[in-house]
C-alpha cells in the first residue's frame, strides 16, 4: 500500500488496509516485493500528477506479474484509461464500495499464504501510533485553482456513528491518536438529513470514543466558531489547527474564490489563540497565483508573520486544466515563483523556530512514534500535543504518551527529556 498526497488519502489507505488485513493479507507501507500493490494517487498539482504516473510505472517495472490497483485522485483527473495504460489492473474510486472492490479483487487474484513482508510498525489497517478516519468527502466551493471538486465530487458527510465506529476500530487496533480529515471538513453535516455542524461531529467523537488524542485535519476561518472552540477544553483534542490561508492579499483571495478576507483569517487565528493557549496554527500558501503582484505577495508575508504560523506548507501555483484560474490573465513566470517560494520557505523556517522556542523549558505530552538517529545513538521521535516534532533517548517508548521536557532546538527537531 503506497500513498501519495493528503491526509484524506491516508484515511482511504487505512480503510483499504483494514479490509485487506481482514481478508488475510499482510499489509505494508513500504515498496517491496509483493503479489499485489495498491497505489493511492494524487492530482492536486502537475507535480503530483507526475509523481503518480512515475509510481505506477515504477511498480509495474518492479513487479511485472503482480496485481496493481490504482485509486485516489489521479485516475479521476487523467482518466481511468490513463492509469490502465501505465500498468494498472484495476482502477477504482474512493468510496467504501470501491474499498471493498479492492479487497475483493486482490482476494481473487493474489496468494495470501506466504506474505511477502511484515511491517513491524503497522497493525491491520492503521499505523500503530496514529489512525486516519475520513469524516467528509467532496467540495462544492470550486475555488479557481482547485481540481479536487472534479476528482472528489460534491460534498458528502459520513454520520457521527460511522466516524466514531472507525475511530473506535483504530483505537482497538492500537492507535493512540486519530486524525479526522475531509476534503472540506468545515462543510461536514450540511448534507445530512438533520443539518449539523463540525462542532456536532467533534462532540460526538468525544462522547462515543475513548481514544486519547484527536486531531482535526483542516478548517477555514469561517469554521472557527465559539461553539467549536469551546470543545477544546477537553484535553483529548490536540491544540493544533490547520487553516489554509493560500494568500494574504484580499485581491488574490477574491480571484481564488476563497470565502474569507485576510482580516477574517487573522481574526479567526486570534480567536484560536485566545481560547486555546499554546495552540499550533499551520497553513497552506499558494505562491504565484495569476495576477499576484509583489505587493500581494508582501501582504502574504506580512499576514504569515502576524499570525506566527507553527508551520507553512508552500506550493507554487500549478496550472490545472478545467479550472477557472487556468484561463486567468497575468500568469506569473516560473522564475518569479521560484524567488517567492524561496522567501516564503525562509520565513516559514523562522516562524517554526520561533514557535518552537516559546516552549523550551516546558513539559508537553508526546506520542512516541518511531526511532530516530540522534547525536548519542538511537533515540525516539514523536509529536507533542501542539505538533512540535521532538526526540529523546529512552527505553522502548513506541506508541506511548509521556510527558517530556523540551530542552533545545536541534536540526528541525526539539531535543527533549522524558519527564518522570
Amino acid at each position: 500500500m503506497l500513498t501519495l498526497g493528503c491526509k484524506l488519502n491516508l484515511a482511504d489507505s487505512d480503510s483499504i488496509a483494514s479490509r485487506l488485513a481482514g481478508a488475510g493479507f499482510d499489509v505494508t507501507g513500504h515498496l517491496c516485493e509483493a503479489d499485489g500493490y495498491v497505489l493511492n494517487t494524487c492530482s492536486v498539482t502537475h507535480v503530483a500528477d507526475r509523481k503518480s504516473r512515475r509510481l505506477i510505472r515504477s511498480v509495474r517495472r518492479l513487479a511485472p506479474a503482480a496485481q496493481i490497483v490504482v485509486t485516489g485522485c489521479f485516475p479521476r483527473a487523467a482518466g481511468a484509461e490513463a492509469a490502465a495504460a501505465l500498468g494498472a489492473d484495476l482502477v477504482v474510486g474512493t468510496s467504501p464500495a470501491d474499498h471493498d472492490a479492492v479487497a475483493e479483487h486482490l482476494a481473487r487474484r493474489c496468494r495470501r499464504d506466504q506474505p511477502a513482508h511484515r511491517d513491524p510498525d503497522r497493525l491491520p489497517g492503521v499505523l500503530r501510533t496514529r489512525g486516519f478516519v475520513k469524516a467528509q468527502e467532496g467540495c462544492n466551493d470550486v475555488c479557481a485553482f482547485c481540481i479536487v471538486p472534479r476528482t472528489r465530487g460534491s460534498e458528502r458527510s459520513r454520520s457521527v456513528a460511522e466516524v466514531t465506529a472507525d475511530v473506535t476500530a483504530a483505537a482497538e487496533a492500537g492507535a493512540r491518536e486519530v486524525v479526522i480529515p475531509g476534503t472540506q471538513l468545515g462543510a461536514w453535516g450540511r448534507d445530512l438529513p438533520e443539518t449539523l455542524q463540525p462542532a456536532d461531529l467533534v462532540a460526538g467523537i468525544l462522547e462515543r470514543s475513548e481514544i486519547p488524542r484527536i486531531r482535526f485535519s483542516s478548517l477555514q476561518p469561517q469554521d472557527i466558531t465559539p461553539r467549536l472552540l469551546a470543545l477544546w477544553r477537553d484535553p483529548r483534542l490536540m491544540p493544533h489547527f490547520h487553516l489554509a490561508l493560500q494568500s494574504g492579499s484580499d485581491q488574490v483571495l477574491a480571484a481564488m474564490r476563497r470565502r474569507y478576507t485576510a482580516g477574517e483569517f487573522a481574526a479567526a487565528a486570534g480567536r484560536i489563540a485566545a481560547v486555546v493557549p499554546g495552540a499550533a496554527i499551520t497553513t497552506d500558501v499558494i505562491v504565484g497565483f495569476p495576477g499576484e503582484s509583489e505587493a500581494d505577495f508582501a501582504a502574504t508575508l506580512a499576514l504569515c508573520t502576524e499570525v506566527g504560523f507553527a508551520r507553512i506548507h508552500a506550493f507554487p501555483y500549478s496550472v490545472r486544466s478545467r479550472t477557472a484560474a487556468a484561463r486567468l490573465p497575468g500568469q506569473v513566470s516560473p522564475a518569479v515563483k521560484r524567488e517567492r517560494m524561496d522567501r516564503i520557505l525562509a520565513l516559514g523556517e523562522v516562524l517554526a523556530d520561533g514557535f518552537g522556542s516559546m516552549f523550551l523549558g516546558t513539559v508537553r505530552p508526546v506520542l512516541w512514534e518511531e526511532t530516530a538517529a540522534g547525536p548519542g545513538g538511537a533515540e525516539w521521535a514523536g509529536y507533542t500535543d501542539n505538533y512540535l516534532r521532538v526526540r529523546a533517548p529512552g527505553a522502548d517508548l513506541l506508541n506511548r504518551i509521556t510527558p517530556a521536557r523540551l530542552v533545545a532546538q536541534e536540526g528541525g527537531l526539539i531535543a527533549a527529556e522524558v519527564a518522570a
